[in-house]
């Protein structure tokens, strides 16, 4: 069923909001064949027809230090995105990702009649849960990609739809048979007859700096579990990670291989992956990989993490599970002896038990609800719902 055409304006401040930003505006194009976009994206929200209000590059801010000096454009260009849109009378406004800077611009714009959306939530399930009512100040509905997150915000009378998630969408539910295994291992020309432990220390110096040496360490003290001979695949995103992660790997005595990028490939072409915990892991649980999830950080940091975290895990597949599914090592836990038993543990159980591929199926099929096509539903509900509230017409009269 198609609809009468939208406006709507959508903000993305970083590649992967730009990548979600395109999937959500073909999704409502597809339901809405005259829907028009405009606001902030990168190349492929651009080739979805985003009408630019700035260039995304203007969004771009690193470490603690850039915010600060960058504050003062990036307050003017708050006011433009608020003053644009409300000219524009855009039907909504959906901010991608980019937490702090489009959760301000929402609750702006929605004070002026505007209806807001922020997709994808804040990590509140791991953060000050008590954050879900300021969001919800800010947005109308959150579009949250797991399944654990909506009674978050109910608890805290705000509202979140859960719409699934786009790498659910994205892997096959057979991406992780032996076959694609197998393809995995031409693609990036590693030995087909060998095992291949995907080792993913982060895409941050400061993780490879705190991670790569104990990752490499235990799986040299693991060799023999292994036939004496593993070929350790690691993905690095920069020519400066690549030779980070070089020197640290001349100091073992392991065949290390060193990709460009293309860390989805390397856990596909993976019997068994180390790598810290982030979306990483939720990636190796879809593509039914074996794993061993690890973190550190520095003194502060970690203090500060203890301070305020709310949650008992931190690997996507043991928070979705409500158990340890799969072994996390933090902080001072994290040494070279304890990961390599773990990597150990899992070799000699997964063989042994089926149970935690049945789970990693059954997690991915919870997930694998058409993302795009969910939250374009979303939008268009909410859009519907103020109209109604409007007492009909096509599209909102915001305030000036």
């Amino acid at each position: 069923m198609t609809r009468p055409g939208v406006r709507i304006g959508l903000v993305a401040g970083e590649p992967s909001g730009d990548i979600l930003g395109a999937g959500l505006m073909a999704a409502l194009r597809a339901q809405c064949p005259d829907a028009t976009f405009t606001g902030i994206g990168g190349q492929r929200m651009l080739a979805c027809g985003l009408e630019p209000v700035a260039d995304m590059d203007q969004l771009a801010v690193n470490g603690f230090r850039d915010p600060i000096v960058r504050l003062p454009a990036l307050v003017q260009l708050l006011r433009r995105l608020n003053r644009h849109f409300r000219t524009e009378c855009v039907d909504a406004l959906v901010g991608v990702d980019f937490n702090v800077f489009n959760l301000i611009l929402e609750r702006g714009v929605k004070r002026r009649g505007i209806p807001t959306a922020h997709y994808v939530s804040p990590s509140v399930y791991a953060w000050r849960e008590g954050r879900t009512r300021k969001i919800g100040r800010s947005a109308d509905v959150v579009l949250a990609l797991y399944p654990f997150e909506p009674p978050l915000y109910e608890r805290r009378r705000a509202r979140a739809v859960f719409v699934g998630h786009p790498a659910a969408d994205e892997i096959g539910l057979g991406d992780g048979s032996p076959a694609a295994r197998r393809a995995a291992r031409i693609a990036l020309g590693l030995p087909l007859d060998r095992v291949v432990l995907g080792v993913l220390p982060g895409s941050r110096m400061a993780e490879v700096k705190y991670l790569a040496h104990s990752f490499l360490a235990a799986v040299a003290r693991t060799r023999a579990t292994f036939g004496g001979d593993p070929v350790v695949a690691v993905p690095t995103v920069s020519e400066r990670l690549h030779a980070a992660m070089r020197a640290v790997a001349r100091a073992f005595p392991l065949d290390v291989r060193l990709v460009s990028g293309q860390s989805r490939l390397v856990i596909a072409a993976s019997d068994l992956v180390l790598v810290k915990s982030g979306t990483a892991t939720l990636e190796a649980m879809l593509l039914r990989r074996p794993m061993v999830v690890s973190y550190r950080m520095g003194s502060v940091g970690a203090a500060i993490f203890r301070a305020m975290s709310t949650t008992k895990y931190v690997a996507l597949p043991n928070i979705l599970a409500g158990r340890e599914l799969v072994p996390e090592l933090l902080q001072e836990t994290a040494t070279a002896a304890n990961l390599a038993t773990a990597l150990e543990g899992v070799w000699r159980r997964v063989h042994a038990d089926s149970a935690y591929f049945d789970a990693c199926e059954a997690f991915h099929r919870q997930l694998r609800r058409g993302a795009d096509g969910q939250a374009a539903e979303a939008v268009l509900t909410l859009i519907g719902q103020k109209n109604q509230y409007l007492g009909g017409g096509s599209r909102p009269t915001p305030k000036m």
